[in-house]
């Protein structure tokens, strides 16, 4: 009996640890994110951000991301770059598009540690909209979504955050379902 409570105890402590674990490292596209490595180390590990890294290869930002930051970066989807028009990905990653390919990523990231609270204190602040300013020089405007942060970009379209408060090593991700794009 006494052997039985022992193994009913060592389980239960085990299950505990590993309810922990997956909490302090959320899930994103099938793997763990870990805190301790960086934007780029873990995005490498999500099925669902394969496109978004082809595309940071392509654009030489991979150190720039892998640096000290900090930065936040909202991570477009596999299904956000399905989403544009057809075609638009692969015309984006060939040699000859580079500075548009840039451009377009390097607009999803904001030079500063942005936590989900921090920019609704920040939209609150601002009466419901509050603008922000990229890497890329695109401004875009910061909204509430029935609760969800939502990003309208430079092209008036609006962007939700679906997982929000990745911690990285050099910043936070924040998981968005559609690709943001600079004013035309």
């Amino acid at each position: 009996m006494t052997q039985m409570i022992r193994m009913a105890s060592a389980a239960a402590a085990l299950s505990l640890t590993a309810s922990l674990a997956l909490a302090a490292n959320p899930m994103v596209g099938g793997a763990p994110m870990y805190e301790n490595k960086n934007i780029v180390e873990n995005a490498v590990n999500s099925a669902d951000h394969t496109t978004l890294v082809a595309a940071v290869k392509a654009a030489g930002l991979v150190e720039t991301l892998s640096g000290p930051g900090p930065f936040t970066v909202f991570a477009p989807t596999n299904a956000a770059f399905a989403a544009l028009p057809a075609g638009t990905v692969d015309t984006l990653l060939l040699p000859e598009n580079k500075d548009q390919l840039t451009k377009i990523l390097t607009c999803h990231v904001v030079p500063t540690d942005a936590m989900a609270d921090a920019i609704r204190g920040m939209v609150q602040a601002d009466s419901g909209r509050h603008p922000v300013k990229t890497v890329g020089g695109c401004e875009f405007t910061i909204i509430n979504q029935a609760g969800k942060i939502g990003i309208e970009d430079g092209m008036g379209n609006v962007a939700t955050v679906t997982i929000e408060d990745v911690k990285q090593s050099n910043g936070v991700i924040h998981v968005i379902d559609a690709v943001l794009l600079p004013a035309m």
